[in-house]
């Protein structure tokens, strides 16, 4: 820890307790703890003030000349990452370095001015603003929005602060892994080139690591239970009147159909379609029952519905929706429709002539051979509350997990059925959003895959 500027508050983290005994104390954080024996009546005191709240080193010795022996403890704390510390001007909180791990050693921080790294983030939480980085062991808080521009390179003096404080910040962000001497050696090995900062941030906010060890706030833990209700199972239906399907003949199919072996070995990704002869309405209607039907629903004693479809989905939640944007399909009016997976039924929701809907069968276009346009375009919803409402962190994560395995049930199914398909990594969210008319927050597209009739063999 480097010398504390005056005023300096120090306040154990988030969810460590400190058990004091006689000559020693336990600081627990499961699932780490650590005993310090050997404690004279000021570090003794000193940890029993910690334990009542955030103190400044006045406060824990009261006013003690000699507080070497409670500045050592200090430092066994903060080196072992058990201390948030807040940097002050006076009574003026400016922010809070606030571990999540055990800190690195601190190392000297470089003479020029540094710059904050491509992968650090500002933004507000319910508690304020605050800079994270993805591989840190610690959050920054700011308290006084000058840090802000003071991290940014601004003059200190310009700002009113103290030019120790800027000494002091440019020492914790560099000691926090915040910055770096020269923005252009992030971008110098492949390494940390190919890492964008939204899929270090997805990765490392979505898994278990340093920055979550317990599942208190992570994973299904129903967080919005005490305060919304789920949504309900079944999509609201669109106004328009449902298209009944027919219903293929599953003892048949399992008689029939190629065996698993073979349609895993035959799928491959079809980019060249028959137009003359096109996927026709009964294929589509046996596709999307054999795929993403709804089966049954479970009610469970505290209120919550379990769909069950072909596909899994983490928690029985099924938060995917379907809907097939028509071009060239027999027996079927081209538009955009919704499945209604309950009722295996269409129902339309854009007209074929909306620019919106026009926008989705284009966007393909890059997919196919020769910039073709497709028969059949299935994209995939995500009714994002279904899996937000439960899960902590991972829901986004876990939503596209549920479009993999939806992808690659649709895959197998039209190669048992001797249909063409293609998955695609992009689709036209913003498409989606004008032809559907819903809140995006509410339902988003989050994946798309080309069916049809393939082209024979050139």
């Amino acid at each position: 820890m480097s010398t504390p500027l005056a005023h300096t508050r120090y306040a154990l983290r988030t969810g460590v307790t400190c058990l004091t005994v006689p000559g020693g104390a336990i600081l627990l954080n499961p699932p780490h703890k650590e005993k310090l024996t050997g404690l004279g009546a000021p570090e003794t005191q000193a940890l029993k003030t910690l334990n009542r709240g955030p103190s400044t080193l006045l406060e824990m010795t009261g006013g003690a000349a000699e507080p070497n022996g409670v500045t050592t403890l200090l430092d066994r704390l903060s080196a072992g990452g058990w201390l948030a510390t807040t940097v002050r001007d006076g009574a003026r909180d400016l922010y809070t370095v606030s571990p999540f791990s055990t800190p690195p050693a601190r190392t000297a921080t470089p003479a020029a001015k540094a710059t904050l790294s491509k992968f650090t983030i500002i933004h507000r939480d319910s508690d304020g603003l605050v800079l994270e980085h993805p591989t840190s062991w610690c959050d920054l808080r700011i308290h006084d929005p000058r840090l802000l521009a003071l991290a940014a390179g601004a003059d200190p003096a310009e700002l009113g602060l103290p030019a120790d404080i800027s000494t002091q910040l440019a020492a914790d962000l560099h000691w926090a892994g915040f910055t770096v001497a020269d923005p252009a050696t992030e971008d110098t090995t492949f390494t940390t080139r190919s890492w964008s900062a939204p899929d270090l941030w997805f990765h490392r906010r979505s898994t278990l690591g340093p920055r979550v060890i317990t599942w208190d706030h992570f994973g299904p833990t129903q967080w919005a239970a005490p305060d919304f209700p789920q949504l309900p199972a079944r999509r609201p239906d669109y106004p328009s009147a449902p298209i009944a399907l027919p219903v293929p003949d599953l003892s048949t199919l399992r008689a029939t159909d190629p065996t698993l072996t073979a349609v895993i070995e035959d799928r491959h990704s079809t980019r060249s379609f028959d137009d003359t002869t096109p996927i026709t309405l009964a294929q589509l209607s046996e596709l999307l029952y054999r795929t993403a039907r709804t089966r049954s629903v479970e009610s469970t004693p505290d209120g919550t519905e379990r769909p069950s479809r072909p596909y899994p989905s983490g928690g029985s939640v099924h938060e995917l929706e379907l809907y097939p944007v028509v071009r060239h399909v027999a027996g079927l009016a081209p538009g955009m429709y919704h499945y209604d997976s309950f009722d295996h039924a269409l129902r339309l929701v854009a007209p074929a002539d909306s620019p919106a809907v026009q926008r989705l069968v284009k966007t393909t276009s890059a997919t196919l051979t020769e910039a073709a346009e497709p028969q059949l375009v299935l994209l995939i919803s995500a009714r994002a509350g279904r899996a937000m409402w439960s899960y902590e962190q991972v829901a986004y994560a876990n939503t596209l997990k549920h479009v993999g395995v939806l992808l690659q049930t649709l895959y197998l199914s039209a190669t048992a059925m001797n249909l063409g398909a293609v998955a695609q990594g992009f689709s036209d969210t913003a498409a989606f959003t004008t032809a559907t008319g819903v809140n995006e927050l509410e339902e988003c597209n989050v994946g798309s895959i080309i069916i049809g009739t393939p082209a024979a063999p050139r």
